[in-house]
């Protein structure tokens, strides 16, 4: 049975809310404090780039793609000064085991939640590391042993995997990291402030990446997409679903259902109970 491509895009919009929350909760600020880490954006840099090691700045601005370079050197190497690697994964995982207890509950003792790690683990074990540095990194880790940690290990193994594939999509394309953000504020679904602030670029490099996009007919002179601009994105779009399939092919069509139909709950739950919004 072939699978659609968009399988994918359904997996990971059921399953986000489920990695994502670490991003934002008190539990995360709290441990990565304790870590020695600085308040602000340092713990979202350094906990997510930790599994490729006390890699520099350049590291980081590569494989996070769409931040400002002058946001990520404020950060990184800084962080590992600091704080170690190790001492700060130690310090997300203990974030992640404190805010699922708080939002799931006794969910999280359930069969449920064993089912579904297994079947997310199976998925992330599928994964090819060649050409997905982030995945690559997290893929070294090792794997927890509760179910509940297992289970948000496993998707955010695939994320990060679709992460970096969405990546080489955008390159292929000749897009950069700035103009991506123009382009997803072209669409009109985010506000330019939203997206402009929440990856600190200043006004000259977003105005330089309209233009860029502009002159390449992408974008018209109110910011919108174009239609050529349209099709561009949509393009990047399924060729992120087609580069994100592999897992999905390897559990097969009746499980990866299975999965979404477990974790939607508790990505509900995250999302309802706040554990999203940003700080």
């Amino acid at each position: 049975m072939t699978l659609e491509p968009t399988l994918a895009r359904k997996m990971w919009r059921t399953m986000e809310p489920f990695h994502g929350f670490i991003y934002f909760v008190d539990e995360a600020a709290s441990a990565y404090a304790d870590a020695g880490l600085a308040p602000g954006r340092m713990g979202y840099f350094a906990s997510r780039s930790a599994p490729m090691g006390p890699v520099p700045a350049e590291v980081v601005i590569a494989t996070f793609f769409n931040f400002s370079p002058s946001l990520v050197r404020g950060c990184i190497p800084e962080a590992w000064r600091l704080s170690s690697p190790a001492r700060v994964l130690e310090a997300r995982l203990a974030a992640v085991d404190g805010a699922l207890r708080r939002i799931l509950g006794n969910d999280i003792d359930g069969p449920e939640v064993q089912e579904a790690a297994g079947i997310a683990r199976a998925a992330a074990e599928a994964c090819q590391a060649q050409g997905r540095p982030l995945f690559a990194g997290h893929a070294s880790l090792p794997w927890p042993e509760d179910a509940h940690l297992a289970l948000w290990h496993a998707v955010t193994l695939l994320r990060e995997y679709r992460g970096d594939g969405h990546i080489a999509a955008m390159v292929a394309e000749g897009v950069g990291g700035c103009q991506a953000l123009v382009i997803h504020a072209g669409t009109g679904d985010i506000p330019r402030a939203v997206l402009q602030s929440s990856r600190a670029w200043p006004d000259e490099d977003w105005d330089l990446a309209a233009e860029q996009l502009r002159d390449r007919g992408w974008l018209d002179g109110d910011g919108a997409l174009t239609d050529a601009g349209r099709a561009h994105r949509q393009w990047v779009e399924e060729r992120t679903d087609v580069l994100s399939m592999a897992p999905w092919e390897a559990v097969g069509q009746d499980r990866a259902d299975r999965l979404r139909f477990l974790v939607r709950p508790w990505s509900k739950a995250i999302i309802e109970g706040g554990a999203l919004n940003f700080r």
